[in-house]
């Protein structure tokens, strides 16, 4: 089968294109033949090593890149009994999709939706559970709670601000351009900033009070502003560092902010058991069945156009979610 891996960390030239062993499974795993495969972020983090050491998401050399794929299951392990093959099957969190087959453990899976196409809930998988429990757990949410989205124009950030406004949260975002500033009100953003200056006008457009809680993926360009445009005692969400990681962090920083909270979140430690996962993405995928939810593909591209997808994506130049087209047969 083919494969795009990795044997050492570092840019896309590290990246080759190989023919190896469809995988065997074990007694809790599924070997599930892909259709599709998401492009996402991490998978640029895998290549550069960022998980090397890594205790949440233990990937290591030498591996197959992607970590969400959906596709039909071909075999199920003696253990697994809740699957069967012939199921249209999502997952993420699990390395390897960049494949034309993948082992998978069975606590990852769901089952696809006869309603939803594959590719429709694989677009939604990864970007769907991970603005689901930071909507839902971590920035709790509701009616009288502001927010402020960056990125809010990107895969995770557009769904971040639809879920916030269905919650009746108050959503802000900010984006790089004006194009992409359409598409974040589109989404149901109140009010869209550009990145410079954005925490004074965020104070102003609250009254001088600051937003709950801020959704940052973007990391050190944008540090510093998030906290100066919380409340006090406000969450700060660092959730992704695609800018750069912030390493020169004092702690009484926070308290210079007005005694504000932060916290790094990973999605890991919020589906780490089959009901995690299935529970959120039964509300995911209820919603874009019910028009409350709408998620957008960036378009779906070939093996050999994946490395030019992931020097775009690190450039930010793509609005919405990427895929890689493995089995066009599929859905």
């Amino acid at each position: 089968m083919r494969a795009l891996q990795i044997d050492t960390y570092g840019d896309e030239d590290v990246v080759t294109s190989r023919d190896i062993p469809v995988p065997e499974i074990g007694p809790d795993e599924v070997l599930v033949r892909l259709g599709v495969s998401g492009i996402n972020f991490m998978d640029i983090h895998t290549r550069q090593g960022k998980y090397r050491d890594s205790r949440t998401y233990e990937v290591s050399v030498p591996t197959t890149l992607g970590m969400e794929g959906g596709g039909i299951i071909e075999k199920v392990g003696r253990d697994v009994r809740d699957l069967h093959p012939g199921q249209r099957v999502v997952y993420c969190i699990s390395w390897g999709s960049y494949a034309d087959y993948a082992a998978v453990p069975a606590r990852r899976v769901v089952p696809v939706p006869d309603e939803l196409t594959l590719r429709r809930a694989t677009t939604a998988l990864f970007h769907g559970l991970t603005a689901h429990y930071l909507a839902r757990d971590v920035g709790q949410l509701g009616p009288g709670v502001s927010c402020l989205v960056h990125s809010a124009s990107g895969g995770i950030g557009q769904i971040l601000v639809q879920m916030g406004v269905a919650c009746g949260a108050s959503v802000y975002a900010t984006t790089s351009t004006s194009g992409k500033a359409e598409v974040a009100r589109s989404r149901g953003a109140s009010e869209v900033f550009g990145y410079e200056d954005f925490a004074a006008r965020i104070r102003e457009a609250t009254g001088g009070r600051g937003v709950d809680v801020v959704f940052d993926p973007v990391g050190a360009p944008t540090f510093r502003q998030s906290l100066q445009a919380l409340r006090r005692k406000g969450l700060m969400v660092a959730f992704g560092s695609v800018g750069g990681s912030v390493r020169d962090l004092d702690p009484i920083e926070l308290g210079e902010a007005g005694s504000v909270f932060l916290t790094r979140p990973r999605l890991a430690d919020h589906i780490a058991s089959a009901e995690d996962i299935r529970r959120r993405a039964d509300e995911v995928f209820s919603w874009l069945l019910s028009g409350e939810l709408e998620i957008s593909c960036a378009g779906e591209f070939g093996f050999d156009e994946v490395l030019e997808v992931h020097r775009r994506l690190e450039n930010r130049q793509l609005v919405g979610k990427p895929l890689l087209s493995i089995d066009p047969a599929i859905d």
